[in-house]
């Protein structure tokens, strides 16, 4: 089968297909996002080398459970061992002996063949477009927030970056009915902000209750330092290669909460794409076959959008 793969550099070849054991389903996948993690996966983020690609929708072609053949499916990325406290509470995504598809330890979406535990498995509903489920995932991610955080209408929420995640967290936001507002460095991205119902500023002497950084750059860590108040709450959505290297001393004085903040749930993202709580049209900037991998990820590169493979 074909698969776009990285082992120092983004290749397209041919690999073995894989094959589903008892308790697992192959899933020829459909359409595929790139993610910033992908991006980051080919600076050197997890040291990670094979198959890449987490963001996908694709149908079941073989199963042990003859009721998912067929189907239409989005996935979980994470596969937990099943046997630990995380994953007997439903919180496969902090087990300690996980693998994570397209990231660690898992060949990923990009390819024309997927194996995943059944478990991981969401049907897509009908009425739900390919290009619109490939948000799945990231989606889930940017609902995660709002499992972990109380925001409440009348707090002031900042978000940092104008990026495609940046861009769904903003929509997240809105359904809490807080004043929410995006700093990024993109005209274009920030008018897709505003059409979502968030103002944009570029004030340096604005503060907020909450800050969301979201820039995928190291830089956004003390950049959501200086926007947020005394006993205020950071959520980190970044994921970046590099290390970074920040005095926390500050954090410690004005009693600043830092969450990290990283997967979510499926099945509220699939209800609120079916229902048209998440506009996900606006955020694709263009759409590839994968013969054309290279020209999709120099895009992606180029793009705070979301770039998207077509393997059918």
């Amino acid at each position: 089968m074909k698969a776009i793969v990285f082992d120092n550099k983004v290749k397209l070849m041919d690999i073995e297909k894989p094959v589903a054991k008892e308790g697992e389903s192959l899933i020829e996948i459909a359409k595929a996002g790139i993610c910033n993690t992908d991006i980051e996966i080919t600076r050197g983020y997890m040291e990670y080398s094979g198959v890449m690609g987490h963001e996908f929708v694709g149908i079941v072609k073989e199963s042990f459970n003859s009721s998912l053949v067929g189907k239409r499916v989005v996935g979980e990325i994470n596969v937990g061992c099943g046997d630990c406290e995380f994953c007997r509470s439903g919180l496969e995504r902090h087990c300690y002996n996980r693998s994570v598809l397209g990231i660690f330890n898992h060949q990923g979406a990009f390819a024309e063949y997927l194996v995943l535990p059944d478990k991981n498995l969401f049907i897509v509903p009908d009425s739900m477009s390919d290009s619109q489920a490939v948000f799945t995932e990231p989606i889930a991610a940017a609902l995660e927030i709002l499992e972990q955080v109380h925001i409440q209408p009348c707090d002031k929420v900042a978000i940092v970056g104008d990026g495609k995640l940046a861009l769904l967290i903003v929509q997240a936001i809105q359904l809490t009915g807080a004043d929410c507002t995006v700093f990024g460095k993109h005209e274009s991205k920030l008018a897709i902000a505003e059409k979502f119902g968030a103002k944009t500023s570029n004030d340096e002497n604005l503060k907020f209750d909450i800050v969301v950084e979201a820039s995928g750059k190291p830089e956004g860590l003390m950049f959501a330092k200086k926007k947020i108040k005394p006993r205020g709450t950071i959520v980190l959505k970044s994921t970046y290669a590099s290390d970074i290297t920040i005095n926390m001393s500050q954090f410690v004085v004005d009693e600043i909460n830092i969450v990290g903040s990283r997967c979510g749930r499926f099945e509220p993202a699939l209800r609120l794409i079916e229902n048209s709580s998440f506009n996900t049209d606006a955020l694709i900037d263009k759409e590839f076959n994968v013969e054309d991998f290279d020209k999709a990820f120099d895009t992606s590169l180029q793009s705070s959008l979301k770039v998207i493979l077509n393997f059918k």
